[in-house]
């Protein structure tokens, strides 16, 4: 019997657990799996490549187990390193990246005779569909090559775009005073401890890099500055689930429309604030009901929601930890973090700084800041219009991969196959990670990514066993 290939492109979160289910229940032998992933990231991806230590996660450790099914495999795998460990600690990043390692290695371990993991380092630049139709050449950045019968994409946290500017400002974004990606191995190296520096946004990535450069010693101001001068709620600090009303997803339902989203949820905060209660427990309530709520809107107010919410969304739906939260009010306090909310409208570099243009929001006039470095902290993009990545833009210009109506990922179907350029669903390309957000709009965080999973090795058990 000739061995079937399957190719997991992304090896963060979704890929690596992804090959953990097919390792543990191989849906045919006998299998090979590709794991394909960019250097530093097996098994971990972006989000948990990070060894700094107040990096933490922004959800309790007894709600981050990784596949489903597996209550408080997480939680017991932190216990065996700290004791004091509860379910509602939050846990350093680092500590996910070695238990999603240790699950892989695990499963490769054990994997039952005919079917085998090879991890492939490298970057896949171009699938080239075989004239039969069964199988695709993948293309790699080194030359190399792979056949496979089915892909699956995985690819999660995509490249930061540059901000918008003026096009006689944009060559200040090949300066070595900019840092384009945060997350780059050594790209706050160049930061001595006093430098003033600038922060060009204020969600979740800015929180790290400012306790980033802090634990390495910096002690200069930090300014930062985004649209509407939004920061992270913080979660509480909880041991037990807290309940949720479902009858305001109910209520919601009634009148599809972002503007009585709106109003209905703020009503829920005012009423429940009334009575003690704490507004992330409405936030909260609604995890549940998010993937309904979004298919029941209009195309049109789907992108109204888009436009005018989803900031004030993300700052209290996606919180920090309670520590790092700690911090940033602390920060903020001290003034040697300072919140701009406002744009950024030009830049004038000088041998020894760089002069960074911003106009306040509401304001007619410009202010003009003086700092060492400039740093992008803006969240990486989704759209595939955009985006300058070699693999997706080959894709879509093969029409295998299509970029969905609103613009925040690429069509795909429910089963989770790729829609191609007809609107046909594949039936030997998938994709599973946060590019779902188009299609279902909740598809970042573990517990909803883990089921995708899980649908996504079940899908995947079907298609290979009918090949």
């Amino acid at each position: 019997m000739n061995t079937k290939t399957l190719a997991i492109i992304g090896a963060g979160f979704c890929g690596s657990t992804l090959a953990v289910h097919l390792l543990r229940y191989p849906p045919v032998t006998p299998l090979k799996i590709l794991l394909i992933s960019r250097p530093g990231t097996m098994a971990r991806g972006v989000a948990y490549s990070t060894r700094a230590r107040a990096h933490v996660l922004n959800v309790p450790a007894g709600r981050m187990n990784a596949l489903a099914g597996e209550d408080d495999s997480f939680y017991d795998y932190v216990k065996r390193s700290t004791p004091t460990a509860t379910p509602g600690s939050f846990v350093e990043r680092r500590v996910y990246g070695d238990y999603l390692e240790a699950l892989l290695n695990d499963a490769t371990r054990r994997a039952p005779l005919g079917c085998e993991l090879q991890e492939v380092i490298g970057e896949v630049v171009k699938i080239v569909p075989q004239p039969n139709a069964q199988s695709a050449l993948l293309l790699m950045d080194n030359g190399e090559h792979y056949r496979a019968d089915t892909i699956v994409l995985s690819i999660g946290s995509c490249a930061r775009q540059a901000p918008s500017i003026a096009p006689r400002y944009r060559q200040f974004y090949e300066s070595p005073r900019y840092v384009h990606d945060p997350w780059q191995p050594g790209a706050l190296d160049g930061i001595s401890a006093n430098d003033p520096v600038f922060l060009i946004g204020s969600g979740l990535t800015m929180l790290d890099v400012v306790l980033d450069l802090r634990d390495r010693g910096h002690k200069g101001t930090i300014q930062a500055v985004s649209r509407r001068g939004l920061l992270p709620q913080p979660h509480r600090e909880l041991n037990a689930h807290p309940a949720y009303d479902e009858g305001l997803s109910q209520h919601m339902l009634t009148d599809c429309r972002v503007r009585h989203y709106v109003r209905a949820v703020r009503d829920a905060v005012r009423l429940h604030a009334q009575t003690g209660g704490d507004w992330r427990d409405i936030i909260g309530g609604l995890r549940s009901a998010t993937l309904q709520l979004w298919h029941a809107l209009p195309l049109d107010e789907r992108r109204r929601f888009l436009r005018h919410i989803r900031p004030y969304w993300d700052a209290h739906r996606h919180r920090c930890a309670p520590q790092p939260g700690a911090r940033l009010h602390e920060e903020l306090a001290s003034g040697q973090l300072k919140l701009l909310a406002g744009r950024i409208v030009g830049y004038a570099s000088n041998p020894q700084s760089v002069s960074v243009s911003v106009r306040r929001r509401g304001a007619s006039t410009e202010e003009h800041l003086e700092v060492k470095a400039v740093i992008n902290c803006t969240t990486p993009a989704l759209d595939l219009r955009q985006l300058d990545d070699p693999l997706l833009k080959s894709l879509r210009a093969d029409g295998l991969l299509v970029p969905d109506a609103l613009g925040t990922g690429m069509a795909i179907a429910p089963s989770g196959a790729l829609l191609d350029c007809n609107a046909v669903p594949s039936d030997w390309l998938y994709y599973v990670g946060p590019f779902l957000q188009a299609r279902d709009w909740e598809a970042t965080a573990v517990p909803e990514l883990r089921e995708y999973v899980k649908s996504m090795a079940q899908t995947l058990t079907t298609a290979l066993t009918q090949q």
